[in-house]
């Protein structure tokens, strides 16, 4: 299941309870970002012992188009998460929409 940017502003800004990662590499997520957790997408299947406390929760993973997280997403939901959603057009779209905010 995907979230659009409008979405993902929204929840932000209600204080919903939910999970942000972002799956771009340091330099990426240093020049711009939402406030998720880096976990770059190489990094994932290495990390996903560490985020398991997380498998019930909502998890929203972005990336620069919204490809690197669906690949996150698709292992995410392997290893057994329930509620993993990818931020469509990922930070390109929220540039777009909101600006560097």
């Amino acid at each position: 299941m995907d979230i659009t940017v409008q979405e993902l502003k929204s929840k932000m800004e209600r204080g919903d309870r939910f999970v942000l990662i972002d799956v771009r590499e340091p330099d990426e997520h240093q020049a711009f970002n939402v406030g998720g957790l880096l976990i770059p997408l190489g990094t994932v299947p290495r990390t996903i012992p560490e985020l398991e406390e997380h498998q019930e929760e909502e998890v929203i993973i972005y990336c620069r188009s919204g490809r690197r997280s669906a690949t996150a997403q698709y292992m995410l939901q392997q290893a057994g998460f329930q509620n993993v959603r990818n931020l469509e057009g990922g930070m390109l779209a929220w540039i777009e929409l909101f600006g560097e905010k």
